[in-house]
């Protein structure tokens, strides 16, 4: 589409205001910022209108208007992405975080789940009936979103990555048509939208699998730093070995005495309680914790804990990487990185890829990579009053260039940045021509940008 100007962004919204409540249709005051909040508190754009959704017939409305007027639509819904691309200046934001509504039937275990309803609503939806759902790691993240790009988390080991638990959803196309999509119903959209993001339409709900889990085990453990070179070695068998119920969070975080630290953060999923504390203590065992915190938990509680770490606000850069294992260079790089600490609050994040999210082919649907791996998640953040963000920023890409030769091709869409064009370039792997022409088919005019796709060129 061509630059937004304000003649056309004023029609927009006048165009709007008469097919969505005109409240809803924001283009200043406290609605208009709450709509432009975001989690990376440095994404500085403005829309020129905001839509705030109350039900499928206004993103809908949304989708044709902005069309009609030639503005560029973005979408949000729990804001969650660290490069702002839910926003941009000038152009039209749907905004979905005011449909969060989540249904559950026991019966069925599946959860039917509004566009903008976050990870932490689906889990406490469910956990009443004694369920839970395959997430990711935080609970403020968007569902869709966080399933519509991949989804690594906790439970990815017993039950693959949030992507493969999604069982259909209602989007909205580039030209306002609305279909249900699933193995069935257009099933190329169905594969295109389980590991490549919202880039060809506007998912305004979905269903979602459920899973009954008895005995859920999690926690904290960190290491002093000084205890890296005996800690990581053993760990890295630990990741190599671990059955389906075991899935293993790592990585350095800063300690209790602001020093870095080696964390792990286990989960166990399994039936078997006494086997699960066997395999949680023996993660005690790689060394003489600083703090060792685990025991019988839920996934709301879990989850709210990463939120406490990372809340909304701060300034953020986020790097990745994913490597096959925790070799030694991959081992050297977690060292520069507690060693070169630039924030205290920056982190580095390892996500194991294994058992059922393994056993995927990786042709049944658009994420690229279903080989046993581990993605770093690499990031900076700091205060807003901070005025390093440079030296941040250089901590990240240093990382990043420094697992460069330890690293797979590719990496993980959900948190490349559109400047990653060689990661982008490889990051669907074999699938990246059938992902491109899905694009081509279901957007043939580009009107949707999520996460990041090869050039289409």
């Amino acid at each position: 589409m061509p630059p937004t100007d304000h003649g056309s962004v004023a029609r927009l919204a006048d165009t709007l205001r008469r097919v969505v409540q005109a409240e809803r249709v924001v283009t200043t005051g406290p609605d208009y910022d709450a709509g432009r909040s975001v989690w990376n508190g440095a994404v500085s754009a403005r829309p020129g209108v905001i839509v705030r959704c109350a039900d499928q017939a206004d993103a809908r409305a949304a989708v044709l208007a902005a069309r009609t007027h030639e503005v560029p639509l973005t979408v949000r819904g729990g804001g969650h992405d660290w490069a702002g691309r839910s926003l941009s200046d000038g152009g039209l934001t749907i905004d979905l975080s005011g449909m969060r509504q989540v249904t559950v039937d026991p019966v069925t275990r599946v959860a039917e789940v509004a566009g903008g309803a976050t990870a932490a609503d689906v889990v406490a939806a469910a956990q009443p009936f004694g369920l839970t759902a395959a997430t990711g790691s935080a609970g403020s993240v968007g569902m869709a979103g966080l399933t519509l790009g991949g989804g690594y988390g906790p439970l990815s080991g017993g039950f693959g990555l949030a992507l493969d638990n999604l069982l259909s959803a209602d989007v909205v196309l580039a030209d306002g048509s609305v279909v249900t999509t699933d193995p069935e119903r257009e099933p190329d959209l169905f594969w295109a939208l389980r590991g490549g993001g919202g880039n060809f339409g506007l998912v305004t709900s979905m269903r979602v699998r459920l899973h009954r889990v008895p005995t859920l085990l999690s926690g904290l453990v960190l290491f002093p730093w000084d205890q890296r070179e005996t800690v990581l070695p053993a760990l890295s068998d630990v990741l190599a070995e671990s059955p389906d119920e075991l899935t293993v969070q790592s990585g350095v975080l800063p300690g209790p005495d602001g020093k870095p630290a080696v964390f792990l953060s286990p989960t166990w999923s399994g039936d078997d309680t006494a086997a699960g504390e066997q395999a949680l203590a023996g993660l005690d065992a790689l060394g003489t914790p600083l703090v060792s915190q685990v025991g019988p938990t839920t996934t709301s509680d879990m989850l709210a804990g990463i939120d406490a770490l990372f809340p909304f606000g701060r300034h953020v850069v986020i790097r990745s990487r994913s490597v096959p294992s925790l070799t030694p260079g991959v081992r050297d790089t977690l060292g520069l990185a507690g060693d070169a600490l630039t924030s205290p609050y920056s982190a580095v994040s390892v996500h194991s890829l294994h058992g059922a999210a393994a056993r995927v082919p990786v042709t049944d649907t658009a994420f690229g990579n279903r080989d046993p791996h581990l993605m770093i998640e690499i990031i900076a953040l700091w205060d807003p009053s901070d005025t390093r963000s440079a030296e941040h920023g250089a901590w990240a890409d240093k990382l990043t260039g420094t697992l460069g030769s330890e690293s797979l091709p590719g990496g993980y869409p959900n948190l490349l940045g559109p400047d990653e064009a060689e990661q982008i370039a490889e990051a669907y792997g074999p699938n990246t021509a059938r992902l491109l022409d899905a694009k081509r088919r279901f957007d043939p005019d580009h009107v949707f940008h999520a996460i990041p796709l090869p050039d289409l060129s």
